[in-house]
C-alpha cells in the first residue's frame, strides 16, 4: 500500500513535469532538462559508472575530456527522457531524416521480415515508431519500470506513437519469448537494442573485454533466415535526428552465433567510438 502511494506521488509529479515542460517549445524544454540531468547525474552512483565505463573505452584521454563525455552522455539521457512524452510529435513535426534506405530496399519492397538492431544512443525511442511508418510490421522488447504507473504511462507513448496497428511492444521475460517468436512465425520483423548486459547471455568480447551479451536473436536469424539490419541514430544539432542503415548482414551456419556476434560488436564500438556524447555511459556494461 505505501510502496503504491510512493509511486503514484513519483508518477505525479513526473506528469506534472512533462506537463509543464510541453507547454514550451521543444529547444527551450531541451536545454532545461539537459540541465538538470548533466547538474544532478553527476551525483548519483550511475555517473561514477559512467566514468568507469569511458575511461574502459578511451584509455588515454584527460579527465577532463572524459568528464565532458559523460557530461553529454547526461544531456542525452535528459532530453531522451523529455522527447519520450512528446514521441509522436517528433514524426509528426518531420524530426527524422534516413540515410541507407537503398541498402534495404529489397526488404522493404519484397517485405521480408528482418532483425533490426541499434543501440542506446541519441534518442533510442525513434527506432521503433520509423520503422513502422516505413510498413515494416515489427516487434519490439522493453525492459518493464518497477513503479507501474510510469511503465503503463511510458508505455502508452511509445504505442501512441505507432502510426499502424501492426507493430507492438512487449516487455522483457517469458512473453515477450513468447511474442517475438509468434510474431516470426507471422513473418514480422523484430526491433533490439543490443548494448546492455544480459545475464543469461555468452560472454563476447566488447572493447577489449569480455561481457554477457544477447545472442538468443542470431539464432533466430539462423533458423529463419532472417537478414540483420544495423540501424546506426544519431542526434542533429539542429534538434532533428538521422538514422543510417547499414547493409543487412546475413547470418549462416558458416559462423558461430559467438563470431558473429563479435562482428556486431565491432559495428556497434564504430558507432560509440564516432559518437560517445550520445551514448548510455551510465549502464554497468563491462562488470
Amino acid at each position: 500500500m505505501i510502496k503504491n502511494i510512493v509511486f503514484f506521488i513519483e508518477f505525479l509529479l513526473i506528469r506534472i513535469l512533462f506537463i509543464v515542460l510541453n507547454l514550451l517549445p521543444l529547444n527551450i524544454s531541451s536545454k532545461i532538462v539537459a540541465i538538470f540531468f548533466k547538474f544532478f547525474g553527476q551525483l548519483t552512483k550511475n555517473h561514477k559508472i559512467a566514468i568507469t565505463n569511458c575511461k574502459h573505452v578511451f584509455p588515454k584521454l584527460t579527465d577532463e575530456e572524459i568528464k565532458t563525455i559523460v557530461f553529454k552522455s547526461w544531456e542525452n539521457l535528459g532530453k531522451t527522457i523529455l522527447e519520450l512524452g512528446m514521441l509522436k510529435n517528433i514524426f509528426n513535426y518531420k524530426m527524422v531524416e534516413a540515410n541507407g534506405i537503398d541498402n534495404i530496399s529489397s526488404i522493404i519492397e519484397e517485405k521480408i521480415p528482418a532483425i533490426y538492431f541499434s543501440i542506446h544512443q541519441s534518442n533510442w525511442e525513434i527506432c521503433v515508431p520509423y520503422l513502422d511508418r516505413m510498413e515494416i510490421k515489427v516487434g519490439a522488447i522493453y525492459r518493464h519500470i518497477n513503479n507501474h504507473f510510469l511503465n503503463k504511462f511510458v508505455l502508452e507513448r511509445r504505442v501512441d506513437s505507432l502510426k499502424t496497428n501492426k507493430s507492438f511492444y512487449t516487455p522483457k521475460g517469458k512473453q515477450s519469448a513468447k511474442d517475438i517468436l509468434d510474431a516470426v512465425k507471422k513473418n514480422k520483423s523484430i526491433f533490439l537494442l543490443i548494448d546492455q548486459k544480459d545475464s543469461a547471455g555468452e560472454e563476447v568480447i566488447l572493447f577489449n573485454k569480455s561481457i554477457k551479451t544477447q545472442t538468443g536473436f542470431l539464432k533466430i536469424a539462423r533458423k529463419y533466415k532472417m537478414p540483420i539490419v544495423p540501424m546506426e541514430n544519431r542526434r542533429l544539432k539542429n534538434g532533428k535526428f538521422l538514422i543510417n542503415f547499414h547493409k543487412p548482414i546475413v547470418h549462416t551456419s558458416e559462423d558461430s552465433d559467438n563470431d558473429m556476434m563479435k562482428k556486431i560488436h565491432n559495428i556497434i564500438e564504430e558507432w560509440i567510438l564516432n559518437n560517445p556524447n550520445q551514448w548510455f555511459w551510465q549502464h554497468n556494461r563491462f562488470n
